[in-house]
Order: C-alpha cells, then sequence, then structure tokens
C-alpha cells in the first residue's frame, strides 16, 4: 500500500497522481463553511465533530480567507459551531473538551480578522448572535471556570488559560474588546487566585494566570468600575499572594538569568578578547550588543499588584529557601509556546542558579531583591522603546514602594540586611565592582544605589528627562520617610551627592539643546531642594555628625557649579521669557546653598593665608567649616518634606494605556493552542469510554 502523505490538511498518496484526499475533520469543516445546516444531513455531525484532532491552520485560514459578506451568509453556522463547542466543554470525554477549546480559539482569532475588516460587523453577534450572547457566554464561562478549578487534567486548564488570554488579547485595545463585558459579569477571579495558591497548579499555570490577571484589570479601568481592580484590592490571603510573588519573582529571575548567561558569553568572546588588546575604547558599543527581550506583561502584574494591594507589599520582602535550592523539575506537557528570551513562562518555584545567595548561611532572597537586578538591567539602556517602557514602569513601581509606609518600615530594618548586585553599565573610567566585596546592607541601600546608577549613566544627547524626575522624586520620598521617622541610614550619601552635582553640571553645559525639548528648571529645582533637604534636615538623618559636615564640605569644594547655576537662572529669570518663572523658583532655592558659599569660602581662604597653605586638605577644610557653623544664617524653607503622591488615572493613563496595548500584541502573537500534540492527549486521556 502507498505511503500517505499529509499536508495542509489534504491526504495524498505519494505514488499516485489522483487527486488528493481531504481528512476528514476538513471536509465537516467545509459543510459548516456553507449555508446549509450540517447536522440535517448527518444528525451525529456535531458529535462526531469533536472528536476529530482540530486543524486549526485550516480552519483559520478558511475563516480569513472570506470577506464579511461571504461570512455573514454562514452566520447561523458559525453560531452553531461556538454554541457546539460551549456544549462540549461538559462533556465528560476530555478528548471533546480539548478538541472545543482549540475550535473555540480558532473561532475567535479567525473571526476577530474579519473584525478588521471595513464591513465592520460585530464580533459577538458574528460568533453567537446578539440574542444568545448573554445565555452562551455565561455558559462558556462557567464551564471554563469549573475545568480551571477541578482537579483534572492540567492539560485542559492550560488551554483554558490560552482560550482565556485569547479572548482578552483579541482586540489590540482591550477596552475595545466587548466581549470582556461577560468576562467581567461572569468572574474567574477566584479560579485564577486558586491556581495561585496552589503550589502544583502554580507551576504549570502560574505564568499565564498572572498574565490574565494583569490584563483583565486593565480593561475599562479608567471608566467603569472593574470587579477585577476591586477583587484584587482586598486579597489578604497569604498563600495566594506568596504565590503570585513567587510566579513573578521566577519571571524576572529567568530574565536576570538569561541577561547574565548573555554577559558571560559575551565577555568570554572574541570581542572581549580584542578589546583587552586594544584598551576600552570599544566597551560601549560591546555591551550594546548584549540584549534580552524585556518582559513588560509580568512587570504589569507586578505594578498591578504592588498599586492596588496593600497586602502584597509584605511579599516583596517574603524570603523564599526554595528559591535558593537547585533541584530539578519534573518535564510537564509543553503546554507554553516558545517565545523571546525574557518572554518564556518559567517552568517551576526554583529559582535559577544566578539566583544563588553568595553566602549560603546568611544570604537569602526576595522578591524586591529580584526586582532591582532586573530594574539595573533594563534601566541602562533606555534607547530602545520596550527597555524605556520597562525603565519607566520599574521606576513608577519603586515610587509606590518608596511612598508606603510599611515598604519604607522593611526598606530601612537595620535586622533585614542583603548583598544585592545590581547590574552597572559598563564605563570607561571606572572599573566592575567585585561582587564578593558588596557589602550586606538594608534594602534601601540598594535602591538608592540604582537611581545614583542612573543619574550617572544618562545624561546623554537623547536626555530621559521624564525618568530623571521619577528618580529624583524617589530618592525625595525615601529622604523624607527618614527625615519623619529620624532613620540614621548608614549610606554612602557622597556618592549621591557628587552625582547630583554632575547632572546640575550637565544640565548647565547643555542648556541651549535641553531647553528646546525640555524644562529643565523642574528638574534642576528637584536637585537643589533635595540639596536642601539635606541642609535643613539632615542632622535628623545623617547617620554621623561627621556626614553632616562632608555635606557642607562638598557644597564647598564643587561651589563653581552651584554659582555657575545661580548666573544661568538669575540671567533667565530676569529676562521676560518663557523660562522666567521657573528659573526664578531655582534662584530662590539656591538661597542657603549660597549662603553656605558665601560663609565659609572666605573663611577657608583666611585660613589658608594665615597658616601659608596654598591648597587645604580635606581635614582641614572640614576643621575651617566645623569651628564656623555658630555665625552661619539660613532661611528655613517650607515644604521641602512635602510631595505629591503618585497618581495612576491622572498623570498615567495614557502611557498604561499603549504598554497594555503593546502588551496585548505580544501575548496574541506569542500564544501557541497546538503545543499539545494529539498523541500526549490520547496517552493522558487513555481512559476515554
Amino acid at each position: 500500500m502507498a505511503q500517505t502523505e499529509k499536508k495542509g490538511g489534504l491526504l495524498r498518496k505519494s505514488s499516485a497522481s489522483k487527486k488528493p484526499l481531504k481528512e476528514k475533520v476538513v471536509l465537516m469543516y467545509d459543510e459548516i463553511f456553507t449555508t446549509e445546516d450540517p447536522s440535517k444531513s448527518n444528525p451525529r455531525f456535531w458529535e462526531e465533530l469533536f472528536l476529530m484532532k482540530v486543524n486549526l491552520e485550516y480552519l483559520e485560514g478558511k475563516l480569513e480567507a472570506l470577506d464579511g459578506e461571504e461570512l455573514m451568509k454562514i452566520k447561523d453556522n458559525i453560531n452553531c459551531l461556538f454554541q457546539h463547542c460551549i456544549q462540549a466543554l461538559g462533556e465528560e470525554h476530555p478528548i471533546r473538551v480539548v478538541n472545543a477549546l482549540q475550535t473555540l480559539c480558532a473561532l475567535i482569532r479567525g473571526v476577530h480578522q474579519k473584525n478588521k475588516s471595513t464591513s465592520g460587523f460585530d464580533i459577538i453577534n458574528m460568533l453567537v448572535g446578539f440574542d444568545k450572547a448573554e445565555l452562551c457566554m455565561k455558559n462558556l464561562m462557567e464551564s471554563l471556570d469549573s475545568l480551571l478549578c477541578a482537579e483534572g487534567s492540567e492539560s485542559l486548564k492550560s488551554l483554558c488559560l490560552k482560550l482565556l488570554l485569547c479572548l482578552v488579547t483579541v482586540t489590540d485595545n482591550i477596552s475595545q474588546n466587548t466581549i470582556l463585558e461577560y468576562v467581567m459579569i461572569n468572574s474567574i477571579f477566584e479560579a485564577i487566585l486558586q491556581i495561585l495558591s496552589s503550589p502544583l497548579s502554580r507551576r504549570e499555570h502560574g505564568y499565564d494566570a498572572v498574565v490574565l490577571l494583569a490584563l483583565l484589570v486593565n480593561y475599562r479601568k479608567y471608566e467603569v468600575v472593574n470587579p477585577y481592580i476591586v477583587k484584587l484590592s482586598i486579597v489578604d490571603d497569604e498563600a495566594t499572594l506568596n504565590g503570585m510573588g513567587l510566579v513573578i519573582a521566577q519571571a524576572l529571575s529567568e530574565y536576570n538569568r538569561q541577561y547574565k548567561d548573555k554577559e558571560e558569553e559575551h565577555q568570554s568572546g572574541f570581542f572581549s578578547a580584542l578589546t583587552n588588546m586594544v584598551g576600552s575604547m570599544f566597551i560601549a558599543d560591546a555591551d550594546e550588543k548584549i540584549s534580552v527581550q524585556t518582559n513588560e506583561a509580568i512587570l504589569l502584574a507586578l505594578y498591578e499588584a504592588v498599586h492596588l494591594n496593600r497586602n502584597f507589599i509584605t511579599v516583596l520582602a517574603q524570603s523564599h529557601p526554595e528559591m535558593g535550592l537547585m533541584t530539578t523539575p519534573t518535564s510537564p506537557i509543553p503546554t507554553t509556546p516558545v517565545t523571546p528570551l525574557g518572554t518564556t513562562p518559567p517552568s517551576s518555584d526554583v529559582i535559577s542558579s544566578a539566583e544563588l545567595p553568595l553566602d549560603a548561611d546568611v544570604q537569602t532572597s526576595n522578591l524586591l531583591i529580584t526586582f532591582l537586578k532586573y530594574s539595573s538591567i533594563v534601566m541602562q539602556d533606555t534607547k530602545d522603546e520596550h527597555r524605556l517602557h520597562s525603565g519607566k514602569l520599574c521606576l513608577i513601581i519603586l515610587t509606590c514602594i518608596a511612598e508606603d509606609q510599611y515598604a519604607n518600615a522593611f526598606l530601612h530594618d537595620d535586622n533585614m540586611n542583603f548583598r544585592v548586585n545590581l547590574h552597572r553599565m559598563p564605563m570607561r573610567h571606572r572599573k566592575k565592582a567585585a561582587d564578593k566585596n558588596l557589602p550586606c546592607r538594608p534594602l534601601v541601600c540598594a535602591v538608592l544605589d540604582l537611581m545614583v546608577e542612573f543619574i550617572v549613566t544618562h545624561m546623554m544627547k537623547e536626555f530621559p528627562m521624564d525618568l530623571y524626575v521619577r528618580c529624583i522624586q524617589i530618592v525625595h520620598k525615601l529622604l523624607c520617610y527618614q527625615k519623619k521617622c529620624r532613620v540614621r541610614l548608614h549610606y554612602t550619601w557622597r556618592e549621591l551627592w557628587s552625582a547630583l552635582i554632575n547632572l546640575l553640571k550637565f544640565l548647565m553645559s547643555n542648556e541651549t539643546v535641553l531647553l528646546a525639548k525640555h524644562n529643565i528648571f523642574t528638574l534642576a529645582l528637584m536637585v537643589v531642594n533635595l540639596f536642601n533637604m539635606f541642609i535643613t534636615y539632615g542632622d535628623t538623618f545623617l547617620p554621623t555628625p561627621s556626614s553632616y559636615d562632608e555635606l557642607y564640605y562638598e557644597i564647598i569644594r564643587m561651589h563653581q557649579n552651584f554659582d555657575n547655576l545661580y548666573s544661568m537662572v538669575l540671567r533667565l529669570s530676569t529676562n521676560a521669557g518663557q523660562w522666567k518663572e521657573p528659573a526664578s523658583k531655582v534662584t530662590h532655592a539656591l538661597v542657603n546653598i549660597r549662603a553656605i558659599i558665601n560663609h565659609f569660602n572666605p573663611k577657608i581662604e583666611s585660613y589658608a593665608a594665615v597658616n601659608h597653605i596654598s591648597q587645604l586638605s580635606e581635614d582641614q577644610v572640614l576643621e575651617v567649616v566645623r569651628s564656623n557653623y555658630d555665625t552661619l544664617t539660613l532661611k528655613l524653607q517650607d515644604g521641602l518634606d512635602q510631595y505629591e503622591r503618585y497618581s495612576e488615572q491622572h498623570k498615567e493613563a495614557a502611557f498604561f494605556k499603549e504598554l497594555v496595548r503593546s502588551i496585548s500584541i505580544n501575548v496574541r502573537k506569542n500564544l501557541a493552542f497546538n503545543t499539545l500534540s494529539q498523541e500526549l492527549l490520547l496517552k493522558e486521556f487513555s481512559t476515554i469510554s
């Protein structure tokens, strides 16, 4: 007998020249695509259809090939197929259920393609018919909810989540997806929570569940009361919140591991050898090639959890001992698509070796540490649009954390010390810090390190003004907490002061170029007011009196930068131009810094003259500072420890709409419904009766 080959839904004999034979399921699809009811000629048509292996490619292709008018002619049959799919979800035979789920996915995707055309018919009407939509969608959501909550097959649960992700992302703008009204009315929120709270389900489906929840939360969030927002905000079950945290931590950790692997591979390559030969002149270009695709979907999930649920804040600092253990998880049935680096869902709760502590006896990891490492990578290169969005979202999440009283309590807790190995951008004028030299410090030190690192490394032509403003705001909010609670943090404050002064210097050096695009005085004012915060309240939160002396030393040492800034803002504030008002605000804010410079500089010069010293040492300058505090007069400035709290709806709505749109497109692109081979399913469901 001649060998039979299968191709594109056709069966043909390789040795014969006869007309190719279509496989039975394709013939049945063709019957649906006629105007006749297929069950008239075969009463068992629908029953037989769901025993056939789904040909996704053929079904989707057939739908996409029809124009809107042709599709409307077979609307009754499409409605009938959709309804029979929903009925099949209640069947006892798992194969029928699997085939029904895959058919629904193909139907939704195929019909959606027509929804983009000029025919403009409604997708709900095309799929189920307006008259039956409410009941059909209720039955569909109830069936999916039951399958997700049941003790049964993990493969079925995976397909249910894929179908739901397909439903949610069928339009680029999810708020225009009218199908989601039924997902709002018939909530699957509890089913998602159940997946996250169970270790087994979480390992298999946690990633899809978390992404699904993040997307559902963003459906018309500024227009109506979204039940998923309301429910997420009041979740207080520890197992569920920790489960969600584990899924997010694992996904971010996977990104960190992939980046580290690429970095090591890059450093050991030929280019690295070449740069060692000719010096470090190419180091920036070399580093640009290290690129791992960012994961905005999982970052959005973290943001929604932190922003909406106060109880989730505790999860950030929750230590996960199992994350430090190296175990090999059993390979599950491959239910997830192969996606670009950084978007691949993790397969277990076990963190990779890259997340192992430096000292296994004392060091543990947590979600916040993993997130800070992730942030340090994506914030390195903001030229790429996805990284820019990721970097912005990282800073928004840190803003929410910096405003939270409980988060600040554990960030500043002296009893919670960690080594946090942040990624630092290679720069010619500095050496790479050795991991082993990292001290154990409260977590707020790592946050401040991240902010300093960003400030130092992004003074460039394409100046990311928005990110700089957020960076300075985060530092300010942390200082407000320290001042309020009199927390004396042992931190290398000089690094922050130096970074801030260099930022002011950069703004002045590039005044003309930057003013063409940005109001640089807003940022300059924020930086000057950070110094005012240290000057006015530093004695309440700087670790030692000598730290306060060092602040004055840095201001005096770098006085030329403050003098130049004053000259610049004075020039612009006395001219009748668009910058008059913002520049004059900076002029007023500089009053105490100028008082310090004008008070101590003559004293230092006098000390040098009397002692016949041409250049004073730091200790000698500090001695002059300490002995002349009592004659210094400063003005009390109001509102230095006040700030405007973060508000998403009023300021960030446009950003999140665009971000969710991008995530929706990416999720849809990477969804795979046919990753379950029929052989594996038959093996799993071998008990069909």
